[in-house]
């Protein structure tokens, strides 16, 4: 199967673009700055802005399927408006399209999110509208919608657990933002299940487990052979953040 992963170079995309690989796929994966490691994968660069560029990779390349990894939360034209541009390419060439949706569309209003739970968004991110965006193009498109995504050291949410050579650093990890963390490797892996099956909408793909952010944090520093005590942490309450604090997506 020929699979184009856009935004390969990142966490989950290199994920996607690793198992599909030794899978036996063959892979195209997209970046922005700079190539991935994967090997066996050929490395394109992409700026999803562009609609133009976005079809001519996705026409010369004819995938079969096409896995939308690329996010930035507060950037509103790449989330909204390049998702959308993906959703087109990949329709006009009638390529399985999955895209990748975070949980920071709703508003608190609730403790647990189901598949039935309307978006209310309260940050300033084009996550809604790129789902929107897919149900209007792409109506058999299946979005799958995560939240705190965790690694084995190469997550950017590990950072605060890791100390640079004197000290944790700036960053802190709140103890009342309740997520349900998912491991990178369950995400992929979940991800290509509901790309091989005939699912379409939205699909929640959390972890079993409710966990504040700060917990992932202790326990990354106990992994790492550090004080897990240290990590800094912090009541996301008391700061000017928005969003929700206790979001949980609940899975079928």
């Amino acid at each position: 199967m020929r699979v184009l992963i856009v935004g390969g170079s990142g966490l989950l995309g290199s994920e996607l673009a690793r198992r599909c690989s030794a899978a036996g796929h063959e892979v195209v994966a997209t970046y922005l700055t700079r190539p991935g490691k994967i090997v066996d994968v050929e490395w394109a660069p992409l700026d999803m802005l562009r609609r133009e560029d976005v079809g001519a990779l996705i026409g010369a390349h004819k995938p079969e399927m096409v896995v939308n990894a690329a996010y930035r939360q507060a950037d509103w034209t790449t989330t909204a408006a390049g998702a959308a541009n993906v959703a087109l390419a990949a329709s006009a060439t009638g390529a399985r399209l999955v895209h990748m949706a975070g949980d920071t569309v709703f508003s608190d209003a609730a403790t647990r999110y189901d598949e039935t739970s309307v978006t209310g968004a309260i940050t300033p991110n084009g996550a809604a509208a790129a789902v929107t965006a897919m149900n209007a193009i792409a109506p058999a498109a299946v979005t799958a919608r995560t939240c705190l995504l965790t690694g084995d050291g190469d997550c950017p949410h590990e950072a605060p657990a890791h100390p640079p050579a004197t000290d944790w650093g700036s960053g802190v990890l709140f103890t009342d933002d309740v997520p349900r963390p998912v491991h990178v490797a369950d995400l992929a892996a979940a991800l290509l299940e509901l790309a091989a099956s005939e699912h379409h909408d939205v699909h929640r793909v959390a972890g079993t487990d409710a966990a504040s952010r700060n917990e992932p944090g202790s326990l990354t520093a106990r992994r790492d052979g550090l004080d897990e005590d240290r990590p800094p942490s912090a009541q996301r309450a008391d700061t000017a953040a928005p969003g929700p604090l206790d979001a949980r997506l609940m899975c079928c």
